[in-house]
């Protein structure tokens, strides 16, 4: 299995997961362009993609939909609330392949598997996902809201992941932001610190967990050298942790 992040954070999100033929998008919070380039600098096409897959309707997770779709071919899935949202918030245009699922439901390509699981984040259907090839189960988990029942079981259940590691608790404390966001942000429909990231991938700490890449990390409120060390300091010095870009796309990932 292989994982890119073409880009992670509040200015865009999209991931990009492939497994036994299949080749798969998560999220479309970047342009289409960038998209495109920074697949084709690892000699991946987007149009070979078989589907995106929206994770919630903040624009930094759907601002590209409809482009994706028009532009690639790609059928797009997200749930029936996400998607009415989506087209509140912004212009979408024209789509003409949307296909629905249930929060919690199972979508299947060929041999591989997207679990989707609810999350309490601050969106009107938000879910996260699990990708199951039948050897390898990867997770991509983002906008948590907080560490929620059974959170630590999934991550138990993972084999690597992307999971969000949105803010220092300093560095939000002493940033510029209003209070009204720094309590959205620590609240419990908002993101989860290093150290709640942290103390989910202590608990789910085993030999199958083989790296965690941290996403979604806040320009103002933390950086990534502060991110590294503070689950470092948890899950120790050896224990494989990569940070995914705010503006750029990751190394390809792998899980063997």
């Amino acid at each position: 299995m292989e994982v890119i992040s073409l880009q992670s954070g509040s200015s865009g999100n999209c991931i990009y997961v492939e497994t036994k033929g299949v080749r798969l998008l998560f999220d479309a919070g970047i342009s289409g362009r960038a998209a495109e380039m920074r697949l084709a600098e690892h000699g991946k096409d987007i149009r070979d993609c078989d589907a995106l897959i929206i994770s919630h309707d903040h624009r930094d997770h759907i601002c590209g939909m409809g482009t994706f779709h028009r532009k690639f071919g790609l059928p797009v899935y997200v749930t029936r609330k996400t998607f009415d949202e989506a087209r509140r918030r912004i212009k979408i245009g024209k789509l003409s392949d949307v296909r629905h699922f249930d929060a919690g439901d199972t979508l299947t390509f060929g041999n591989v598997q997207v679990e989707s699981i609810c999350t309490p984040h601050d969106a009107v259907d938000g879910v996260v996902f699990v990708v199951d090839d039948c050897h390898h189960r990867f997770g991509i988990l983002t906008d948590l809201g907080h560490i929620f029942d059974g959170l630590p079981a999934v991550v138990s259940s993972l084999d690597a992941l992307i999971i969000e590691s949105n803010y220092c608790p300093e560095l939000l404390e002493k940033g510029p932001y209003p209070e009204f966001l720094k309590a959205r942000i620590r609240g419990p429909r908002g993101h989860l610190s290093n150290q709640d990231c942290a103390e989910v991938l202590r608990f789910a700490q085993t030999e199958r967990l083989k790296w965690a890449c941290l996403g979604h990390l806040s320009e103002q409120n933390n950086d990534p050298a502060v991110a590294i060390a503070t689950h470092h300091q948890v899950l120790g010095a050896t224990f494989p942790v990569h940070c995914a870009d705010r503006k750029s796309a990751s190394q390809v990932l792998s899980i063997s």
